[in-house]
């Protein structure tokens, strides 16, 4: 008689991340092709897509071909579950039309020798479950199965992002979705989209096109794109937060709309990566008109209440060389490039605040005088800078 096996160390689980709490015990839940996934109640059509993506996927990796899912409708979700030879899933609070920050996201996982049994808080936390219940799943030389185990998770942090800067690095729709694939893997839940920057304008508008026919070499995402993404993202529990970067970082606007800068041009898109003197002239009521159109077109094609103005590595070389805008400064008591900056993140929040949305923005927009409600995005770290 073999004696069974110690148990796995917590820390060398192999899972990324972590769970909040995790105790190992000994023994293995053996897969076979007799292997079930069942849920308590009928799932809605978003579960019922992870669901399929999950067993889709454990028969590739197994070579096993699966029945297909099981309904054991009238289970409550706080009774004693004990599955026989596959995985069976509790959850509660029906699904939202999109993932939403501060929604519930934890789960719990036991695995034994005779099957293994989840239940979650929302369907953010099935997909969550079958991530971890995915990456336990190995092969240990003679067959294939997970390590008994008992697990208690939830997120740390409620935001948890990834951004992907497509102006300067353009990445294709499929790129795009293979890492939201990776993100829901290891249970990350914002998407940060960065869109325009001077090296180009990656998103069609509608309502001004000269910004991505001039401005984007033919590289950018159409409306419907990027519904597909927002689609596709939202079935793994992650929500697209778009950035578009003002009043810095402006040349690929100033490519399409030369008069909307605080210098004369003509602008040409930028083939280098670094900070750059083009900047939008806040001075210019022609700016808030097109930034009005615009922001509301991207308000309507995005759903999530944020959208990020970027705001950072503004020099304010062309402010300070500008007499008209230094008057303009002094006139309304702004008393420096700092104060007029601020002045501009005052009139693009108003802008948002019509439209429902949430200004987001690098630490450089932090300012006595920004809006209360905006969300600054630290990003000193990322940027090199030394971390408090």
């Amino acid at each position: 008689m073999t004696a069974a096996a110690a148990p796995t160390p917590f820390s060398t689980l192999p899972l990324v991340p972590l769970p909040r709490l995790a105790e190992t015990r000994p023994g293995r839940f053996a897969l076979t092709a007799d292997f079930t996934l069942t849920t308590v109640d009928e799932p809605d059509a978003r579960v019922a897509r992870a669901l399929a993506r999950a067993l889709q996927g454990w028969q590739r990796r197994t070579g096993f071909t699966f029945p297909a899912l099981k309904i054991q409708s009238g289970a409550m979700l706080d009774a004693e579950m004990h599955p026989t030879g596959g995985l069976q899933i509790a959850w509660e609070n029906p699904a939202v039309e999109l993932p939403r920050l501060g929604d519930p996201e934890s789960y719990t996982l036991d695995v034994g020798q005779d099957g293994a049994v989840m239940k979650a808080s929302s369907w953010r936390g099935v997909l969550h479950g079958l991530e971890t219940f995915s990456q336990l799943l190995n092969y240990d030389g003679e067959s294939w199965g997970v390590s008994a185990v008992s697990i208690q998770d939830e997120p740390r942090f409620p935001w948890r992002g990834l951004m992907i800067d497509v102006v300067r690095h353009w990445q294709s729709m499929d790129v795009i979705k293979r890492n939201l694939d990776g993100m829901a893997l290891v249970k990350l839940n914002v998407l940060h989209l960065h869109l325009t920057d001077d090296q180009g304008f990656r998103i069609e508008s509608k309502t001004h096109p000269r910004l991505h026919e001039l401005g984007s070499d033919g590289h950018y995402f159409s409306h419907e794109e990027i519904r597909e993404l927002i689609a596709y993202a939202a079935d793994r529990g992650i929500r697209v937060v778009p950035e578009f970067d003002i009043p810095g970082h402006a040349t690929s606007w100033l490519v399409a709309y030369p008069e909307l800068g605080s210098a004369p041009g003509p602008y040409a898109v930028e083939r280098r990566w670094g900070i750059f003197d083009p900047v939008l002239d806040p001075t210019n009521e022609r700016v808030y008109a097109v930034l009005t159109d615009f922001l509301g077109e991207m308000a309507k094609l995005f759903p999530d209440p944020c959208l990020h103005i970027g705001g950072d590595e503004n020099n304010g070389v062309h402010w300070t060389a500008n007499a008209q805008i230094q008057t303009f400064i002094q006139v309304h008591g702004l008393k420096d490039n700092a104060g007029l900056h601020a002045y501009f993140n005052g009139r693009v929040h108003a802008i948002l605040l019509r439209h429902g949305k949430r200004l987001v923005g690098w630490d450089e927009i932090l300012h006595p005088d920004l809006p209360a409600g905006s969300l600054v995005h630290c990003g000193a770290a990322f940027k090199g800078s030394p971390t408090p």
